[in-house]
């Protein structure tokens, strides 16, 4: 019998990426949800219309199910962390709060549920799971979504607990990579990048939010849903938490500078003092993925960036939209 994957949010940029890779298995059927935006046409996918705010909704979506994906969520960039901070937390609440528990009831054998390397602290070392401290006062702009984060974690393990459900936490660290946010008021630094190198002209300056002095760790989408579908295939406790990142970081001004290197353009970066930045640095050490998953990212950041690059070009440039 085909196993069947239910990808919540298979419309957004991890959930499509997540979607794609596991359409392209012979023995799993996948189903998609999508809400205001247009569902995905893809013959190996069949999309559900659900308000994932709606309890009635999200049973209707669940029910049936073997896997459950949680890859929806109320997403934006840097400037919202840092102006508007809110547009985070309710919406998230409600959908995680109703999705694990219409997974309990109907008895979903495993649920995945997306985390984030927001809720750790800035450190000049890889982070382990383990290096986590909950007494430490959060970056204050991360302070809501990052409480979020941690509370739904422990909602996973509360429910792992009960013996019903497999459950597992991916602390990824940011994604980039096809079907990212390139809208500049709605994208992280690397999509907002792009989207500005892609579409300067020869000579022109690149804006760079702040000093730039902040790093990242940068690990490209393909990596990711390989790890979900390692999680899912080898993972044998009731509930793990893993992090999933690149293990190395670099900072924004770096980045930026990769990019436009690698886009063949001559163009110059310049810093905007004005806007906000979020002056933390945090990369993952991801040992336990690699131990009990047999996990490691496989695409350098450099053929990532190459990769993303080639497909703005053909899906965005060429289209003349941005996502």
């Amino acid at each position: 019998m085909r196993k069947k994957i239910l990808i919540l949010g298979a419309t957004g940029f991890i959930g499509r990426n997540v979607a794609e890779y596991f359409a392209g298995m012979q023995d799993v059927e996948v189903c998609g949800t999508y809400y205001k935006s247009a569902p995905l046409e893809h013959p190996q996918i069949q999309m559900i219309q659900a308000d994932l705010r709606s309890s009635a909704e999200v049973d209707n979506a669940i029910k049936g199910m073997d896997v459950v994906i949680q890859a929806a969520a109320v997403t934006s960039g840097a400037k919202d962390i840092v102006t508007n901070p809110v547009v985070h937390i309710a919406d998230n609440a409600v959908m995680n709060s109703l999705i694990f528990r219409s997974a309990f009831d109907h008895a979903t054998a495993h649920v995945v549920f997306f985390s984030c390397s927001v809720l750790y602290h800035s450190s000049d070392t890889p982070l382990r799971e383990t290096d986590f401290d909950a007494n430490r006062e959060m970056y204050p702009s991360y302070f809501g979504g990052a409480w979020n984060k941690v509370y739904f974690e422990k909602m996973c393990e509360f429910y792992a607990r009960l013996g019903r459900n497999k459950y597992t936490v991916l602390r990824h660290s940011n994604i980039y990579g096809p079907y990212d946010k390139y809208d500049l008021d709605k994208s992280h630094v690397f999509g907002a990048t792009v989207t500005k190198v892609m579409t300067a002209k020869e000579g022109d300056k690149i804006r760079v939010w702040g000093t730039g002095d902040e790093e990242r760790d940068l690990l490209y989408a393909s990596d990711l849903t390989r790890c979900v579908d390692l999680a899912i295939s080898k993972q044998e406790k009731p509930f793990a938490l893993y992090n999933a990142g690149y293990g190395r970081s670099i900072s924004v001004k770096d980045l930026v500078s990769k990019i436009i290197e690698l886009s063949g353009k001559e163009l110059v970066s310049e810093h905007d003092l004005s806007k906000p930045s979020i002056r933390t640095k945090v990369c993952l050490d991801c040992t336990k993925a690699k131990e009990e998953l047999g996990w490691a990212p496989r695409v350098s950041l450099d053929d990532g960036i190459r990769k993303t690059l080639a497909w703005y070009k053909e899906n965005m440039l060429a289209k003349g939209r941005q996502l």
